[in-house]
Formats: structure tokens, C-alpha cells, sequence
């Protein structure tokens, strides 16, 4: 019966959440239950689509990333799919009513990824952030505020600077693994080969303020999401401290982590602030 294999595509979009990233699984966790699932779906789409671009060096990617979009094309279509990873993601997209157009331009950063290596304007960089980032949190979004579309319009700019925050820090952080791994350069007027301590600042107070609106924004969500937000947004902002007292000539060497009993340490400290309506 496809219930089961329903429950088999849900159970594998929670997986690949853990298995990925143990900070947004945590986060995740700290969402309602009523939500929690649909997170993971969302996680788990965009995870792979990533991977193709990323991680599979000895594989044909164009082909594999074609294929994938087909695809996620018929899944949303069909409203199924054998790929359980798109089974999930079809019914979280249905749910929610999720805009095609945030599909889309997510898959038109992803695959950016397959042959551009270098965002010379800050136009550039801009399309790019808005695709693999904003859209994202754009689709959480609609997860977060049940489909309601007045609150989604309300929150929709704060979502995308908090989204924006997330994927700067981690261009930040995996500069190194970027930068030599996969010779792509995302920080635009920006010599990486020789970054200093003044465009290092220049990125970071950039993510600063994309932090602050993003933040106005958590504080406005419904109680099932906040403080699974907020938790994710704890992270990433004392990732972006250690980053920031960390010298421009080390995070070109290494790629800087905050450690899992940090980041038990934080869950409780954010905790006590959401109780205490500190956000």
C-alpha cells in the first residue's frame, strides 16, 4: 500500500537530515512535531541535489543532475515518485502549495554550480544566494506558517535574509574546500587567494546584518517554529563568532567547526532565552 512506501520516503528524508548535518537535524528537532517531517522533506531534496553538484567528482554530473530534474519534474506532476527522497518532497510541495518558481530557482543555482566557478558582481552573487538560499527559506517558510499566505507575505523578507545569513556563513566556513576542492569563488570583488583581514570583515558585517532582519522575523513566527529557528539561527551566529575571531590566513587552511558539546551548550542557553521571551 503506498502509505508504507510513503512512511519509507519520510523516514529516508529524516535520515539524510542526520546523516548531513547534525546542527539542522538538532534544529529540526526543536520544531512541533506538526511540522517536523516537512522540514526533513524539504532537507532531504535539497541535500541531494547539493550532493550531485558537489561530492560526485568520478560520475557524469550533468547527467545525473538532468535526470534528477526530470525526475522532480514528473514527481510534482504525478505527485509520486520511486526516488523516496522526491516522494517526500512532492507531498510536503503539494501540502503547502509550495511556488513552483522557488523549485525552480533553487535548481537553476545547483546547477550554476555545475559549470560556473567564479561571481565577478554582486549581481551575480545576488541570483546565486537568492537560488540556493533564499528559496529555500522561502519554502520553510510556507511549512512554518501553516499556508497562511498573509503571514508568509509578512515574513517573506526576513525569511530570505535569514536564509541569505546561513549560506554566507557557510561559504565562509567551507572557504578552503571551496575554493581548492571545487575551484569556485562565491564572494564577489573578493581575492581569495589572498584574503585579509579587511574583506574578511567587509563578508562578515555583511552576514551581520542579514542576521538582524533575519532575527526580526523569528521573533514574528508561529510557536511551532520559533524556537527551532531560533536554534538554527544560534548556530549559525556563533559559527559566524568563531569565524570571526579566527584569522583570515586560518580559515583559508581549515575549515572551522563549533563542537558538538557547543552546540549542546547552545541548545540549552537558547532554550532558557525562548522561556524567558529573550529572543
Amino acid at each position: 500500500m503506498k502509505y508504507i512506501f510513503d512512511n519509507v520516503s519520510y523516514d529516508c528524508s529524516k535520515t539524510v537530515t542526520k546523516t548531513y548535518s547534525t546542527s539542522f537535524s538538532l534544529a529540526t528537532k526543536m520544531l512541533s512535531k506538526s511540522i517536523r517531517q516537512d522540514i526533513y522533506n524539504i532537507y532531504g531534496f535539497v541535500r541531494f541535489a547539493d550532493e550531485i553538484v558537489d561530492s560526485f567528482h568520478d560520475f557524469d554530473k550533468n547527467e545525473l543532475f538532468n535526470k534528477f530534474e526530470d525526475d522532480l519534474k514528473l514527481a510534482i506532476q504525478n505527485k509520486i515518485s520511486l526516488n523516496p527522497i522526491l516522494n517526500a518532497f512532492q507531498y510536503t510541495f503539494h501540502k503547502y502549495k509550495i511556488d513552483i518558481s522557488l523549485v525552480d530557482a533553487f535548481m537553476k543555482s545547483m546547477r550554476m554550480d555545475l559549470h560556473k566557478s567564479e561571481y565577478l558582481t554582486n549581481e551575480e552573487y545576488k541570483a546565486y544566494i537568492y537560488g540556493s538560499a533564499d528559496v529555500v527559506g522561502l519554502m520553510c517558510l510556507k511549512v512554518f506558517v501553516n499556508g497562511n499566505q498573509k503571514k508568509y507575505d509578512d515574513l517573506q523578507e526576513t525569511a530570505m535574509s535569514l536564509g541569505s545569513a546561513f549560506q554566507k556563513v557557510n561559504f565562509l566556513r567551507d572557504l578552503k574546500a571551496d575554493f581548492e576542492g571545487l575551484n569556485r569563488t562565491y564572494f564577489p570583488n573578493t581575492d581569495l587567494a589572498n584574503l585579509d583581514e579587511l574583506a574578511k570583515q567587509n563578508i562578515i558585517n555583511d552576514i551581520e546584518s542579514d542576521f538582524g532582519k533575519g532575527l526580526e522575523g523569528i521573533r514574528k513566527l508561529p510557536m511551532e517554529a520559533k524556537f527551532g529557528v531560533f536554534m538554527a539561527y544560534r548556530y549559525y551566529s556563533q559559527l559566524l563568532k568563531k569565524l570571526k575571531r579566527t584569522p583570515a590566513l586560518e580559515i583559508k587552511s581549515a575549515r572551522i567547526r563549533v563542537p558538538n558539546y557547543k552546540k549542546i551548550e547552545l541548545l540549552t542557553r537558547s532554550y532558557v532565552k525562548f522561556q524567558l521571551n529573550l529572543l
